[in-house]
């Protein structure tokens, strides 16, 4: 089982199978990728004969045939045309030469199985599996920031130790550590550090510098950096380069070897048939499609190129009613105790699991009659939906897991090792059915549809309303609920003996709507935070404290924010302390007092104060002298690179300066800051901790000065808002 492909310029590809004696390379000369051509529409006329005489001539086809393939989940068998491409880099070029001739007399055509991550094509079409038969060997390079730029490194880290000197000491430490571990993973703090030491090579003589195992091909470009825009969020892709025999992980773009580690990379790549490189440089839903196309393919249905799915016609009355998301409970502003959390396990995923919600069965014709999904009225068709039988095993597999994690831990003497490996290996599970259910109404997706997207919104709500009702009906009050997740306290109107205990009812709601419904936590005490500027409820800020564990769950305030410097994060959490062990907001006052006091001493290591802001635009597209546009001039006087959709790190020195004296950047030597300006974020911070008790900035600050009046609001008076 190769855990990495390589494609050769003359068309050769290499499959590479780690072992425990190293790397073995098998060389295949007889790979054509694949392509299919069919009518766009079912009852469209296209002349094959014609398109295949035109591809027949072509230099770049090796073959063509016409084959039986379904081109949708709602289609049946037809003729179409497979198209064998000499190559896999003109198999994009072939298909856009294929729409050209639509507007000819061959007729509306569409293609299929084109925009597939070269890999993940092979295996697919090979039937080879990407996992890896043996344990794979990894190498960390990484460089620093101030280094990026440079076209010589200086300094280079090396399976963690750091080498400095000539390019020929780096070049040769880097050539040391290849030969001592052989990697079958080349982990990299930038993709860009492959073409960098090559270059140093060329430059410093250095003949035989290669990090390939291959001895023809030293490395490829795959692709070029790019800036994107999705949901509003800009984004940045960076290069992308293949060294043959080993895989690079990019730590610069890549989620899931983020997010989890190599063994949930490795999790996915089983069921995904994307090899390492490419699951690594994967986004979410780039590894669900896959898994999706490997369904698809087992079935026989083609996948489109592009999604020209429509939207099936519905009533207005219908389209106000469908256009809603999750039902949610306004949160009681304020400070409640005995507060327990119950949630719904996976419940998007297993909404689309028990009631078949997917694509290919959601308003079938045969059912049309029928009303199976609430307050919508569409129907289901009694056929199991591929989309089932994509995430029914993930659901299962992460069950099993999660329960081996319990496992593991309740032993006197966990193994670690085991558990850094299921850990991993649930939370790369954990994405995928986090976004299964968006993906369904992505307007790009390759089998989503927004009425599944709809259909599973309207079953989500009816199920929270059925567990409330319920909850209220055996005596506890909610007291907040959003999407799959509910609290509740005791109602006190009822007595105890007359409560029915909570284990119980949530086992009654998990017959009842044929999905589990978990108890999450029991807490001393949840704190629901207003909005900034209203006293209604945030819907996803709030923090407890965990009974019986010396823990704290923290949501949407700034300790769980990824700009937040982690001095105000730290001085936020012990902050939280101090209010569960005093329950007095005076004595959070006076610790905070003592943060500012030593924050103005100087005596906090600025590394603590480091933001982390994401640029969202070049630097000239700025209007106003922001933060990032002073740490943007400074990156640019230092010929440092920073791409929209990119991250900059800076502490901030001068906030009243309007140049780029403003702030420093986190690797430059930095010997001051300005402690008003993070002592207005830590008033910030802690503002979020006390509002729910009824404080604002305004009073925060006026305590701090000594300028509040006697008569303050204690902990036991605090209204529950």
């Amino acid at each position: 089982m190769p855990f990495s492909i390589d494609f050769l310029d003359d068309g050769r590809v290499l499959e590479w199978e780690a072992t425990a004696y190293g790397a073995v390379a098998t060389e295949r000369d007889d790979y054509a990728p694949r392509f299919y051509v069919a009518a766009r529409n079912p009852e469209a006329d296209l002349d094959l004969r014609t398109l295949e005489s035109v591809y027949d001539q072509h230099p770049d086809v090796a073959a063509t045939e016409t084959v039986a393939r379904r081109p949708g989940f709602r289609r049946d068998e037809e003729t179409v045309l497979a198209v064998d491409v000499a190559h896999i880099d003109r198999v994009t070029p072939l298909a856009r030469q294929a729409r050209q001739l639509s507007d000819y007399p061959v007729g509306d055509l569409a293609c299929y199985n084109v925009d597939f991550s070269r890999e993940f094509r092979y295996c697919l079409e090979t039937g080879v599996d990407p996992t890896p038969a043996s344990e794979l060997s990894t190498l960390r390079l990484s460089v620093p920031v101030s280094e990026t730029s440079n076209d010589v490194y200086g300094e280079l880290s090396v399976a963690g130790d750091t080498v400095t000197g000539s390019p020929t000491d780096i070049l040769t430490a880097v050539q040391g550590a290849l030969e001592a571990y052989d990697p079958d993973v080349l982990v990299c703090s930038t993709s860009e550090i492959v073409p960098t030491l090559y270059e140093m090579a060329t430059d410093a003589g250095v003949d035989d510098f290669s990090l390939s195992r291959w001895p023809d091909v030293d490395y490829q470009q795959l692709a070029s950096r790019s800036t994107y825009s999705s949901y509003g969020r800009v984004g940045h892709s960076p290069a992308r380069y293949n060294v043959p025999g080993r895989a690079i992980i990019d730590e610069s773009n890549t989620f899931f070897y983020g997010e989890t580690n190599l063994d949930g990379v490795l999790d996915l790549v089983s069921r995904s048939n994307k090899p390492v490189q490419e699951l690594a440089w994967a986004s979410i839903g780039n590894v669900l499609t896959a898994i999706q196309i490997c369904e698809a393919h087992e079935r026989g249905v083609l996948v489109p190129w592009n999604s020209w799915r429509h939207e099936f016609y519905k009533p207005m009355g219908t389209l106000h009613d469908a256009d809603r998301g999750g039902f949610i409970f306004a949160p009681e502003v304020g400070l409640h105790e005995n507060v327990h959390e119950l949630d719904f396990s996976s419940l998007y995923p297993n909404i689309i699991c028990t009631r078949n919600v997917s694509p290919d069965v959601i308003r079938c014709d045969c059912h049309s009659d029928r009303e199976d999904v609430p307050g919508l009225g569409y129907s289901i068709c009694d056929d199991r939906g591929y989309l089932v039988d994509v995430l029914q095993p993930i659901i299962d597999a992460r069950d099993e897991i999660k329960a081996a994690i319990r496992h593991e831990k309740e032993q006197d003497d966990p193994d670690e090792d085991r558990l850094v490996e299921l850990e991993g290996r649930s939370g790369a599970l954990k994405w995928i059915l986090v976004a299964c259910f968006g993906y369904q109404g992505f307007s790009n997706a390759k089998f989503g549809r927004i009425e599944c997207h709809e259909a599973i919104n309207a079953f989500a709500r009816e199920i929270l309303l059925t567990a409330k009702r319920q909850l209220e009906a055996g005596g506890w009050r909610v007291v907040h609920g959003i999407v799959d997740s509910i609290w509740v306290t005791p109602d006190p109107d009822v007595d105890d003996e007359n409560r029915e205990d909570l284990e119980t009812l949530a086992t009654e709601i998990t017959e009842r709507v044929e999905i589990r419904l978990e108890h999450e936590a029991h807490y001393d005490w949840v704190a629901f935070v207003p909005q900034r500027e209203s006293d209604a409820g945030a819907l996803t800020k709030y923090f407890g404290k965990v009974s019986v564990e010396d823990e704290f769950k923290i949501r949407g305030i700034e300790a769980r924010q990824r700009s937040t410097p982690q001095y105000i994060e730290n001085v936020q959490r012990s902050c939280l302390e101090q209010l569960d062990s005093t329950r007095s907001p005076e004595a959070v006052l006076r610790h905070l007092e003592k943060t500012i006091e030593r924050l103005h001493a100087g005596e906090v290591p600025v590394e603590e104060l480091v933001e982390r802001n994401r640029v969202t635009k070049p630097l000239e597209d700025y209007s106003q002298n922001t933060q990032n546009v002073a740490a943007l001039n400074r990156a640019r006087e230092q010929d440092l690179a920073v791409h929209p959709g990119q991250d900059i790190e800076y502490v901030v020195v001068d906030d009243e300066n309007s140049s780029r004296d403003r702030v420093a950047l986190a690797h430059e030597s930095i010997e001051t800051y300005d402690p008003f300006y993070y002592e207005t974020q830590l008033v910030r911070a802690i503002e979020s901790i006390l509002s729910p008790l009824g404080w604002d900035r305004t009073d925060i600050k006026r305590e701090l000065t000594g300028e509040r009046q006697s008569g303050l609001v204690e902990y036991n008076s605090a209204p529950n808002k």
